[in-house]
């Protein structure tokens, strides 16, 4: 993988992961504009590298809040952040029970899948324009709003949902704070990420190919990408969801998913 490859990848591994547009589907729908597999042999590699990038970029983002959680966690305090760690934890069954249940399946979905990717960015679109039009609130998330916020998260595990996208829809929909919506949305994905990362290592060192590490200077483009752009894209998020922004979104996804579609059906 060359340079120019790996901060293409690393930007929109980055930037796509926070804002409302489906990283998976962006990385499908760059692997299909080069025709080809532009991420070669340290292909598994490079994916825990920019995975780390955007676990790193959501902790310093929330550094004092992730603190604050595993201080309450570690001293058995019983509080609002205590809480918050629990209803993390909870969010995180749905995702679990998809990804250990239904692995083959879901890796059926990529590699590909055009059609599908360009179907769920349209209904990412439509969950934005519903979250867009949702009434403010001051409401807290309880367990039950974890649980469904959890589930729209194992959903948006489909190539084109965006997880971003579908968690904060779903918050706001059900009448959260909008603050604290993005908050939960990306305090909960530091999980996630890990988890991935875990997965992907595991794969890394149980595969017969061989471990490909002469391309240190991509690996690096690819991590500073990927970290640079989610930190941007993770303060620009917060401040759209306050504002209910989320239309311009929405009409990206419309406008990418359908031109998907099309390419399909008659390319």
């Amino acid at each position: 993988m060359g340079l120019l490859e790996a901060l293409i990848l690393g930007i929109v591994q980055g930037l796509t992961e926070f804002l409302p547009v489906s990283s998976s589907g962006h990385i499908e729908l760059v692997k299909y504009l080069f025709q080809e597999d532009v991420i070669p042999e340290e292909g598994l590699l490079f994916t825990v590298v920019v995975h780390a990038a955007t676990a790193l970029a959501t902790l310093v983002i929330y550094r004092k809040d992730v603190g604050r959680i595993l201080e309450s966690v570690f001293k058995r305090k019983w509080n609002d952040d205590s809480k918050l760690a629990w209803h993390i934890a909870i969010s995180m069954l749905p995702a679990g029970f998809v990804g250990l249940f239904f692995e083959d399946q879901i890796e059926q979905l990529f590699g590909g899948q055009i059609l599908l990717v360009g179907a769920m960015l349209v209904i990412t679109g439509l969950l934005l324009v519903l979250a867009d039009r949702a009434k403010k609130t001051h409401k807290s998330v309880s367990w039950k709003e974890a649980l469904i916020i959890g589930v729209a998260q194992a959903i948006a595990i489909l190539p084109g949902i965006s997880r971003s996208g579908a968690t904060i829809s779903s918050s706001v929909m059900l009448g959260v704070d909008r603050e604290r919506a993005a908050r939960f949305s990306f305090l909960m994905v530091i999980p996630l990420i890990l988890g991935k990362m875990a997965l992907e290592i595991k794969d890394l060192f149980s595969s017969t190919e061989p471990l490909v590490v002469d391309k240190f200077g991509s690996l690096a483009v690819g991590f500073i990408a990927a970290f640079v752009s989610g930190l941007i894209a993770c303060k620009w998020m917060i401040g759209l969801v306050k504002r209910a922004r989320f239309t311009p979104f929405a009409l990206y996804c419309f406008i990418i998913g359908l031109i998907a579609i099309l390419s399909t059906l008659f390319w």
